[in-house]
This record gives C-alpha cells, sequence and structure tokens, in this order.
C-alpha cells in the first residue's frame, strides 16, 4: 500500500502561546478555510471543536493538547493546540518533542508574556522551527512594532517580519506582503470574508520597500545565490526569496513574523500558506537519534523513511470514555499496522497494536497503517507510558525521553464512602498515566492519599474530571507546598550494622561522606573505595539504601536533594554480608549524617508577572511585601506597569482572588515555577512544630 500524503507534502505543527494570545481561535480558523470544519467554534460561546472538555468550554481554556489534520493546498498538515496555563506546561513540552515546527502566537496588544516565554524555551531546547503570528491586530492597544520588539528583548529571538500591517486597533483594514509585493484586504465578515489582492498604495509604497530591503538582506545571509543577486543589485524572484527565508527558517538563523486578527478572520489563510512555505517537513529535519536499550553508549539513527525499520515515541495518553486508553504515537521511520506486534523499550515487553487511528480532537477515524512523518493514536498498548518508544523488534531502538517537571503543590484526598474508595484509586491511576506532572503517593505515617500537581488550577480540573469522568466523590484537602531538604555542610560517619540470629547473619560496614551538591543534581553517588574494601557488587545497595532514605526525608520527611553520598571505606564478611546489610547500612548512615550537615528547609518559588494600571502599582507593590516577594523589575508599558516579581509558592495561595479584590479586578497576572530557595529559619522551624517535628533549623 502506497503513501497516503507525500512526506515531503507532510506538516506536523503545534499552536503554541500564551494563555488568551487566541491559539485556539486561530486553529478553528485554520480548520474552518481548510475545510476541515462546516462551522468555526467561539472560545467565548463554548462551542470549539479543539477544546471538547467541558471543563475547557466552562473556563475558556485549552487544558490539554489536541490533535486533529488539514489539507491545505495538497499539504497534510497534522496539528496539535497547545494550552497557554503554565499549570499545563507538560502537555506543550510533550507536544514540541514530536513536532517539527511551531507557529507561536502573540498578542498584539501584550506582546511576549510569561508563558510565551516558557514555549519559546522549549521550542529552541527541542530545535524545532518556528513562525510567529501577531494575533489580535484589531483590538484597542494594538502595536504590529512593539510586538515585534518584545520577541528581540524578551525571547532573544531575530523576528523577521515578512509582512507589514495596514492600520490597527480598529483601522487593521489589511497587510502588505514583504515577499510578494502586494496589498491583501477583507471583504465581508464570518464565513463570507474574502480576501482581496492589490497594488500597495503609494503612501505605503516607501515603506514597503524598506521592509521588502530588510528582508532580502536576511534572506541573502541564509542563501548564497541570493545573496550574489544582492551584492550585485539583480532582482531576486519570489521562488528564490521564499527558498532562502525557508532555509534560514529552518535552521532557527531566524523567526518570520506574520500578522493578524483570527476572531475577524483575517490573516489566518496566510498563515497557512507560510506554514507550508516556511515550516518543515519531516525529510527537512534531522534524522532522530536514539541508542540500544540498556546501551547509552550506542547510538542508532533512524531516517525518516518508510524503508526504515519501525520507531516511534509515545508522547500521550488519554483515558477515551468509548474505546479506553488512547496512546497517541508520533511514528519517525517504518510502517506499522494495525494489529502487529511491536517492542517497548523500556519495559523490554511486546505490545500488539490493535486499532489505529487518526484524532480529530475527540473524533476518531480508523486506519489501516501509520507512516514514517505521521501522527496517529492507537488503541491496545496497555503497558506503554508518555515517553516510551515502541520499535521494531529485530531493531531495536531507544528514542530520548520526554523530561517533565517535579509538581510543586500536594493535597490529602480521600473517597467520601466505601463504595468510592476502589474507583478513587483507579480513576487516579489513570489519570496519572494521562499526565506525567500528576503523581499520587501514599502517606505511610497517616495513611492518607497525597496527589501532587504543577498549582492550583492543575488539581482543581483534575478533580473536577474526577467526579464527571469517573463519578468518585472525594474529599480533598488544602494545597500543600512541596518542601525539599538539603544541607549547608560535608558530614561523615562510620555504620556498623550486624545481626546475628542463629544461622547466616547481616554484616556490613560503611564509612561514608554527605556534602552539597551543584543545585538541580538532585542526588550525586560516588564510590571512592579502595583495594575492595567493599566488593563492587555491594556498592548498588548502598546506593540504593541511602537514595531510599533521602528520598523519603530525614528532618522534616520532605525529600532530601541537591546532595552528594561518597564511600569512602567499608568492610564485608565472606558469609554473612548480603545487598540487604549494605543497603541498611546505607540508609543508617544517611539518617545519621543528614541531621549533622546543617539541614535547610527548600520552598518552590515562582515567577509572577503582573499588568496593572499605573494608580495600582502600590497595591501591587504592597501585596507582594507581605507575600514574601522579591521586586525583580518593573516597566512601564503603554499606560500600564509590569511588575516582576519571585514570591514563595507556600504565600501564592488564594493570590487571584486578593489581588482581584484589591485592584476592582483591573490586573492580569501570570505564575509559573522558577526555582527552589532556603526557607527563612524562623518559618521553617514554625513549620516543624506545625507538623509535630522536633528538629530546630539555625
Amino acid at each position: 500500500m502506497s503513501r497516503r500524503f507525500p512526506l515531503e507534502k507532510t506538516r506536523n505543527i503545534g499552536i503554541a502561546a500564551h494563555i488568551d494570545a487566541g491559539k485556539t481561535t486561530v486553529t478553528e480558523r485554520i480548520l474552518f478555510f481548510s475545510g476541515r470544519l462546516r462551522q468555526m467554534g467561539e472560545v467565548h460561546d463554548g462551542t470549539t471543536v479543539m477544546d471538547y472538555m467541558a471543563q475547557e468550554r466552562e473556563r475558556g481554556i485549552t487544558i490539554t493538547s489536541a490533535a486533529t489534520a488539514c489539507m491545505w493546498k495538497d499539504h497534510r498538515i497534522n496539528i496539535i493546540d497547545t494550552p497557554g496555563h503554565v499549570d499545563f506546561t507538560a502537555e506543550v513540552e510533550r507536544s514540541l518533542r514530536v513536532l517539527d515546527g511551531a507557529v507561536a502566537v502573540f498578542c498584539a496588544v501584550a506582546g511576549v508574556q510569561s508563558q510565551s516565554e516558557t514555549v519559546w524555551r522549549q521550542a529552541l531546547r527541542y530545535g524545532v522551527p518556528r513562525i510567529a503570528f501577531i494575533n489580535k491586530m484589531d483590538r484597542v492597544g494594538a502595536d504590529f512594532d512593539r510586538a515585534v520588539d518584545s520577541m528581540r528583548a524578551r525571547l532573544g529571538a531575530r523576528p523577521v517580519p515578512i509582512q507589514m500591517p495596514v492600520g490597527h486597533e480598529d483601522g487593521f483594514r489589511g497587510i502588505v506582503d514583504l515577499v510578494r509585493m502586494r496589498q491583501i484586504s477583507w471583504q465581508g465578515e464570518g464565513f463570507d470574508c474574502t480576501q482581496v489582492f492589490s497594488e500597495i498604495p503609494e503612501e505605503l509604497r516607501m515603506r514597503a520597500e524598506e521592509a521588502r530591503h530588510d528582508l532580502l538582506e536576511v534572506a541573502a545571509e541564509a542563501d548564497e545565490q541570493v545573496m550574489d543577486k544582492y551584492v550585485h543589485e539583480e532582482p531576486v524572484t519570489e521562488a528564490e526569496l521564499v527558498a532562502a527565508l525557508r532555509k534560514g527558517a529552518l535552521a532557527n538563523q531566524f523567526c518570520l513574523v506574520l500578522c493578524g486578527s483570527a476572531l475577524k478572520n483575517r490573516g489566518t489563510r496566510l498563515l497557512l500558506d507560510a506554514v507550508i512555505d516556511y515550516l518543515p517537513s519531516p525529510s527537512d529535519v534531522p534524522s532522530v537519534k536514539g541508542h540500544l536499550p540498556g546501551r547509552e553508549d550506542k547510538e542508532v539513527v533512524r531516517h525518516p523513511s518508510d524503508d526504515e525499520p519501525f520507531s516511534a515515541l509515545a508522547f500521550k495518553i488519554l483515558t477515551d470514555p468509548h474505546v479506553g486508553r488512547l496512546t497517541f504515537l508520533r511514528v519517525y521511520s517504518g510502517v506499522v499496522k494495525s494489529g502487529q506486534q511491536v517492542l517497548n523499550t523500556r519495559t523490554g515487553r511486546k505490545e500488539r497494536l490493535g486499532r489505529l487511528l487518526e484524532m480529530h480532537a475527540d473524533e476518531r477515524t480508523d486506519l489501516s497503517e501509520l507512516r514514517a512523518g505521521d501522527i496517529g493514536a492507537v488503541i491496545g498498548a496497555k503497558n506503554t507510558t508518555t515517553g516510551d518508544t515502541l520499535c521494531d523488534p529485530a531493531k531495536p531502538v531507544e528514542l530520548l525521553r520526554v523530561v517533565f517537571p517535579e509538581p510543586v503543590v500536594h493535597v490529602a484526598i480521600e473517597p467520601r464512602t466505601k463504595a468510592d474508595q476502589d474507583k478513587l484509586s483507579d480513576a487516579l491511576q489513570k489519570l496519572a498515566d494521562e499526565d506525567p506532572t500528576f503523581q499520587v503517593r501514599m502517606n505511610e505515617e497517616t495513611a492518607q492519599t497525597i496527589i501532587a500537581g504543577m498549582g492550583e488550577l492543575h488539581l482543581e480540573i483534575l478533580i473536577d474530571r474526577m467526579k464527571r469522568e469517573f463519578n468518585v466523590a472525594a474529599n480533598v484537602g488544602k494545597p500543600v507546598v512541596a518542601y525539599r531538604e538539603s544541607i549547608r555542610e560535608r558530614t561523615e560517619t562510620k555504620v556498623r550494622f550486624v545481626r546475628q540470629t542463629g544461622g547466616r547473619g547481616q554484616f556490613a560496614e560503611v564509612e561514608m561522606a554527605f556534602e552539597p551538591a551543584d543545585k538541580g543534581a538532585h542526588f550525586v553517588f560516588e564510590n571512592a573505595t579502595v583495594g575492595g574494601s567493599v566488593p563492587k557488587e555491594f556498592v548498588p545497595a548502598v546506593e540504593k539504601g541511602v537514595r531510599e532514605t533521602l528520598d523519603t526525608g530525614i528532618v522534616a520527611g520532605y525529600p532530601i536533594v541537591d546532595v552528594k553520598a561518597i564511600l569512602l571505606d567499608g568492610a564485608f564478611h565472606e558469609v554473612d554480608s548480603s545487598d540487604l546489610a549494605f543497603q541498611t547500612a546505607g540508609a543508617i548512615a544517611a539518617r545519621q549524617a543528614i541531621p549533622k550537615g546543617r539541614p535547610v528547609l527548600l520552598e518552590p518559588v515562582m515567577r509572577i508577572e503582573v499588568l496593572c494600571p499605573d494608580e495600582y502599582t502600590g497595591e501591587v507593590v504592597m501585596d507582594f511585601n507581605g507575600r514574601r516577594g522579591r521586586i525583580e523589575e518593573m516597566t512601564v508599558e503603554e499606560k500600564t506597569r509590569k511588575v516582576l516579581a519571585f514570591v514563595p509558592l507556600a504565600e501564592m495561595f488564594g493570590y487571584a482572588n486578593d489581588i482581584r479584590s484589591r485592584t476592582q479586578g483591573r490586573v492580569a497576572h501570570s505564575m509559573e515555577f522558577s526555582h527552589y530557595e532556603e526557607v527563612p529559619a524562623d518559618i521553617a522551624n514554625r513549620l516543624m512544630e506545625n507538623t509535630g517535628g522536633t528538629f530546630r533549623f539555625e
């Protein structure tokens, strides 16, 4: 069976941006104008196709990334619409991992906002080429040049406009296409909005010529042929200019910028043209690299071809009420057919893929096969989780996994009735399968079930889903901060573990040092023994004992991070020594040493950005001061002031309601996790007293 769509005519793109920049509206317009939808949905009416969950439609935000596909000018475009809220940043992370290109949407009024920066950094991490769409050009306060400048200032990007707006705010009536040197305006509204092509008006020609000259300069840097013509002042054809700009965009030398108003259907068809002209096909991106399972030193390369061995990355799990567990796949090489057996390199087990599906939000179409470059879903991969590689069992490869941030907010949850007990654990398991940043654990001391997520909204949505989708009634405690422990000083200890109960005993002796490690290192273990004082086969057991003890906490019961454990010396017994004995000795060493290393409590600190009218700046700053906040910078944008601050998460619960009431609802804020910082000793000791602990921090 031949390919449905040639590889070079396939585009795998994501629509990503800050919350409320208009991503979902852009996607809806793309689907309508490409003929995929008969009717356009509106976010404010709760009628969008891509935001299909009840919670998304009620709140007017995207919560989960939704996949769809459309056709435009004989090209197949697979699209993933991603969330903009920081609590759902994992959805963006895993989507960008498997996409070839992205459309970054920016608001013409606000420019680059905090989550825009996060998304941009994620795209840079995976080397994803981007084009930018400055949306909401018809809004009061819209300023194309200011939005482009904010890309330079805040993203360190090199934005290159290929369009120039004609008018702004209420007067936004068209754009000048700098590649083809023509004006495009629109007639009609809604379904009947049509594009009108015309000559560039005389009053705009000089500005357009200057902008075109700048564009040619950039294209010349990316392509030698255009450079030669540019230097010799020869005319550059449209095809040559497009090819040069495409070359530079794919190499991430610059970011091409377009503009429009998605809500008014202005500019989205031109955006579709740009996706085809300037974003890569699967054959344009570098071949994916992996390694042999269990052998990270043995690199394996898979080229985007149907003739290569099959390899795919599972990037999303979804529980569908009608068909059960769906696993979303990006196929990098080869072909897979429904019913085929593939290898999961994480588990080392084979999985039989049942039905293969093409997704359109929550609608499904059956497929007989998936080929290199395709994005689809599969029913039947029961043991596959996010980040797993599925491949040809005869030619195994393990692809780079997606790395997700640690959750920062915890709450206790318990079933309301005995009948809800089993349903609760089932619901939590399914939600944890879907979302790698949602974690579930048992507190052995209190026998409570603890759930952890990226923020209040994240947990609120998941608890709401539990009630609606799984019909589970549960009582939920107040949010609790995910503190961490660490140490300030090096400390050493010697442990001799002996147990003799008749017959074979247990013996292990270890001498260990614990010292602060680099920030973000989490846990480092070093074996510094010489002369076989601790046999090599017992060293992993010592590491395991230390690691497990640090994970459960010692001083305040929180996981211990950024610590280096060094095994200095030890002793063993030919008969009585065992893995268990050395594991126990390692655990005891950690419990003895950590309290002597001047322990410190760490708390998550959030990066808060507030936009407010000038007259409320004092209220905002005073509020931050009362929350142990640190003002980083204050800037003026038009008639509003932007305040950037770092505030401990423990002080931020309920912030949205508080600041709304203080400022009559006239502020906009965004918040994202920044880093961990030491908790002042007096507050740390107060926390210890509240939890019944006796240790005192210095």
